[in-house]
Formats: structure tokens, C-alpha cells, sequence
């Protein structure tokens, strides 16, 4: 299931709340003595979580197929820095890190029994159940699998969503009566304090000033991708730390190749083109970026853009403009 990013809390009877978790969405499954760990983009986990795989088999159930959240606790908050160092192509350093910083299973729908049965096509409002059963037999003795909260009050909502930080950024909020949306976005929505977007890194401008007497990145330019599987140019942030740009340009620079950009790309023709804005490096699509924005209009982010965090865990090609739409107030209500 994918979350659409709305502005506010959806109300009504056909609606259960959950907190937004800052981890790894993960599909845990179970067959015997096999463990498999895949992320929302259908990569292999497995490898870089043995803790998780080693507490699945200690279970007293040989097969079931869990959906939730990795994350890995830091103090009284859940840290993705942390989490983001677990991917890592060493299995010595894996395994290393595996112990210094243990990760948890924070599960939220129960998507197959122990019995074998598939309950991807009930409604939610039979899953949830079958999971805290699944939960209360199962988690109690193994301090890796957590049960993830969740209400059907609005109230408790709005609290979470009120308190989010240390690890829970804001609200996820699923149609109780929708089976599991496989690959779609109209059974969850998701609401935090700030509107985010995942966006593909199409190319980069290199910055005025050398550093170091070197060229560096100035800013990235941010791609989506439309129905027919075209990128398209939607902005771009500058918002590029310091001491972080030759590392940067260092990754950036061996994936420069056209076209960058299928769709729309920068420097086309309007009023607010110059000189500068034709100079640009185009980047094969392999890296994914969520930036926190305020405002989108005319297919592009408007005013400042702001990095939050590299995501790893994401295809590419699961960065569309779908992930943007939600419900428009109506202006002449906000004038009134």
C-alpha cells in the first residue's frame, strides 16, 4: 500500500490512525526456516537486518507475512541516520552494526496467518484484528516485534500528530473498509506538520564558487514521473550543506549522462529563464531524494525546497506526481 500526502486528517467512521513511523516500510514474511525482508521498492533486506531475520525465526509460528516499519532506536528516539548506515555493501560491518544498533519491527497489518490464509482481500477492519491476536501470542516474548498503535479516534489523531518528532513525523490514516491497496494510494493517506515528496535527482548545477579549488554542486534538480513514465523537471534546491558538497559532487558526477529529464527539463522557454539555467548536468535516474515543500502549482514546487533525507529504500520509477494530489479547499469558502 502507498500513502497519498493530504493537508489534514480525514474524519469519518471508515477511517483508522496510526502514527507515521521514520524507518523502513517492510514486507517480513515467513516460510519455515526462510526469513525474506523487502522494501516498499521490492529490494532484498534480509542481508542488512540479520537481527530482524534471527527474531522472526524465533517466533512459534513457521509462516505468516507481516507490514510495518524497521526502525532503530537511539536514546528515546528512533534514529534514521542510524537506520540509513545499516545499508551497507560490507557483511562485517553489517553485522558490526547489527549489534551496536539492533533495529525493531514496528507491525501494523498482518497480510497472511500462520494457518496459511490470505488476508490481503478482507477489508482492514478484519485484518487489524487478526493482527493484535497474531500480536498478543507471538510479540510478548520477543522484545524485536512490536505492535504499531492504532484508533479509530480522531482525537487521539490529532495528539499524535500534535506530539510527532523522536521518530514518528506525523499520521497515517487507512479506509477500514478497503481491502490492502496493493500498489495504489486510495486506502492510506498520510499527514504530517510539513507536506514531503519523494523526488528523483535528474541533474545538478554546479555552484558559482569553486571549494577547495574544486567545482562543486550548487543545487539538484528534482524530477517526477507522469503516467506515461516521463520525467519531468519540478524545481530544484540549493539547500546543500557546506561540508557536504565534494562528497556530493563525488557521488554525483560518475552518473552524469543524458538525457536527464524525458519530460519537461530546465531551461526551456519562459519568462523566467537566463543564461545560467541552460547550464545544467543531466544524471542517469538512480538516485531518490524526500525534500519538504509548501507549496505545488503548474506541475513545479514553488518557493523553498529543503532536503530531508536520501531514500535508498525507493525505486526511482516510484516517484510520481500521484504522490501530490489531495483534495483542493475551496477558495471562495477561504475568502468568505
Amino acid at each position: 500500500m502507498e500513502a497519498r500526502s493530504v493537508d489534514a486528517i480525514p474524519r469519518g467512521s471508515e477511517w483508522q490512525y496510526e502514527p507515521k513511523w521514520d524507518g523502513f516500510r517492510c514486507l517480513l514474511s515467513r516460510r519455515g526456516n526462510k526469513v525474506d525482508l523487502r522494501s516498499k521498492s521490492g529490494e532484498d533486506l534480509t542481508r542488512y537486518f540479520p537481527e530482524l531475520a534471527e527474531a522472526a525465526l524465533k517466533l512459534n509460528v513457521a509462516s505468516f507475512v507481516l507490514d510495518g516499519e524497521i526502525v532503530v532506536p537511539h536514546g528515546k528516539a528512533f534514529s534514521f541516520d542510524d537506520l540509513l548506515q545499516r545499508i551497507h555493501p560490507a557483511a562485517s560491518r553489517v553485522k558490526k552494526l547489527s549489534v551496536e544498533t539492533p533495529a525493531l519491527y514496528l507491525a501494523f497489518d498482518l497480510l497472511a496467518t500462520p494457518e496459511g490464509k490470505a488476508l490481503s482481500a478482507e477489508p482492514l477492519r478484519k485484518r487489524r484484528p487478526a493482527l493484535e491476536v497474531f500480536a498478543s501470542t507471538q510479540f510478548k516474548s520477543n522484545p524485536t516485534f512490536w505492535l504499531s498503535p492504532a484508533s479509530t479516534s480522531y482525537a487521539t489523531a490529532k495528539n499524535w500528530l500534535a506530539n510527532s518528532g523522536g521518530g514518528c513525523d506525523g499520521v497515517i490514516a487507512k479506509r477500514t473498509d478497503l481491502a490492502y491497496q496493493s500498489g495504489n494510494r486510495d486506502g492510506m493517506q498520510k499527514i504530517k506538520k510539513f507536506r514531503s515528496a519523494d523526488c528523483v535527482i535528474g541533474g545538478f548545477r554546479y555552484a558559482t564558487n569553486k571549494l577547495g579549488g574544486k567545482n562543486v554542486v550548487g543545487s539538484l534538480l528534482l524530477g517526477l514521473y507522469d503516467e506515461k513514465g516521463l520525467l519531468h523537471h519540478v524545481g530544484f534546491t540549493s539547500a546543500i550543506k557546506q561540508q557536504e558538497k565534494l562528497a556530493l559532487t563525488a557521488r554525483l558526477e560518475p552518473l552524469i549522462a543524458p538525457p536527464g529529464f524525458t519530460g519537461n527539463a530546465p531551461g526551456g522557454p519562459s519568462r523566467w529563464s537566463t543564461e545560467r539555467s541552460a547550464q545544467w548536468c543531466p544524471l542517469k535516474p538512480k538516485l531518490v531524494v524526500e525534500v519538504a515543500y509548501d507549496h505545488f502549482s503548474g506541475d513545479r514546487f514553488r518557493h523553498g525546497i529543503s532536503i530531508l533525507r536520501w531514500r535508498p529504500d525507493k525505486r526511482p520509477d516510484q516517484c510520481t506526481f500521484d504522490q501530490l494530489k489531495h483534495r483542493a479547499a475551496d477558495p471562495m469558502k477561504l475568502l468568505a
